[in-house]
């Protein structure tokens, strides 16, 4: 197990690693592609050649791309300096770098909006793995009745309806008519109600998109499961039915739900654009699209760096707890 895990953690920094360095390539090969300088762009276009020149120095980017890899890297762990106009700015670890429009250091932005991000996920998270995972069961059970039937066209509204169609949706039933829950967020160390007030609607937007994948894939692996060898066999030997499903049916039956929730929620952790922005939330995804629209390099590799690190240490814990619901599986 040890072993197994030391292996994962080695590749985890090396897919960082690449992934960063395939960011910042495609950061400076765009723009020879497309003619356009990033530095001309960030002074504007009256800006002489002295000017730009003086930009592209103190931005770094005059230096080749491997250059700037090792900068940016070694900045997380050490920290770094920066030089322009004569002065010197240490930027201590982690470094991310400053904002290439605001001159914000980076660390600082990611600090303030990943709170925001992990608490909408992570609750949403919970409420789409109960209610997803208790309705396919249900109707795997219950298969062909009315409840079966009333289930699956619920889950294929959610997953046919688009998010930002159900986050205006809910907001205009109850935030705004029935003025049920807060209109902002609120951090939690300030107001718990505020907190959770301002979070329950894209709480519930999310759950209800993901919810309805879930109960979809929960039913049809429950069904398969049902139907194996070794279920008849537990019935036949007069196991109880609570025990035939809670033991033997539900591990086998969570290990695909495991796969996938780990994938969304190290996903969504990096950012859920479009859940943020129908709710106005101060998260990585506002971040994300702010460093795309800027072409703000610090920041774009910023919430890259963060999205892929979580996608892959979800899937890392998510393959440790595979040997925890199925004993058949062995990591080595």
């Amino acid at each position: 197990m040890l072993a197994y895990i030391i292996r994962r953690l080695f590749a985890v920094v090396v897919m960082l690693l690449v992934v960063t360095l395939v960011t910042l390539s495609i950061f400076f090969l765009i723009p020879k592609m497309t003619g356009s300088d990033p530095a001309a762009m960030f002074v504007g276009k009256q800006a002489d050649p002295a000017s730009i020149e003086g930009i592209r120095q103190k931005l770094g980017l005059d230096e080749p791309i491997l250059v700037q890899f090792w900068h940016f890297v070694s900045g997380i762990f050490v920290g770094r300096d920066y030089t322009g106009g004569g002065d010197t700015i240490h930027c201590a670890m982690p470094c991310f770098g400053y904002s290439f429009r605001t001159e914000q250091d980076v660390w600082t932005m990611l600090v303030d909006a990943f709170p925001v991000t992990l608490s909408m996920v992570i609750g949403a998270a919970v409420l789409w793995l109960v209610l997803g995972v208790s309705t396919g069961v249900i109707s795997a059970l219950k298969r062909g009745t009315i409840i079966d039937r009333a289930a699956m066209i619920t889950a294929l509204a959610g997953v046919s309806l688009p998010i930002f169609f159900t986050a205006m949706l809910a907001m205009l039933v109850f935030r705004t008519q029935l003025q049920w829950v807060d209109a902002s967020y609120t951090p939690i160390t300030e107001s718990f109600t505020g907190w959770f007030g301002g979070l329950l609607l894209p709480w519930v937007t999310l759950a209800f998109l993901y919810a309805a994948m879930y109960a979809r894939l929960t039913r049809a692996t429950m069904l398969e499961v049902l139907g194996e060898d070794y279920i008849r066999t537990a019935r036949a030997k007069g196991l109880p039915e609570p025990v035939v499903l809670g033991k033997h049916a539900m591990r086998s039956t969570m290990t695909p739900i495991l796969t996938i929730f780990g994938m969304d929620l190290g996903a969504l952790v990096g950012g859920a654009i479009l859940t943020e922005t129908a709710f106005s939330l101060h998260g990585l995804g506002g971040l994300a699209i702010k460093g795309v629209s800027e072409r703000d390099l610090p920041l774009i590799l910023a919430v890259t760096l963060i999205t892929a690190a979580c996608v892959v240490i979800a899937n890392l814990v998510v393959d440790l707890l595979y040997a925890v619901i199925d004993p058949r599986v062995r990591l080595a």
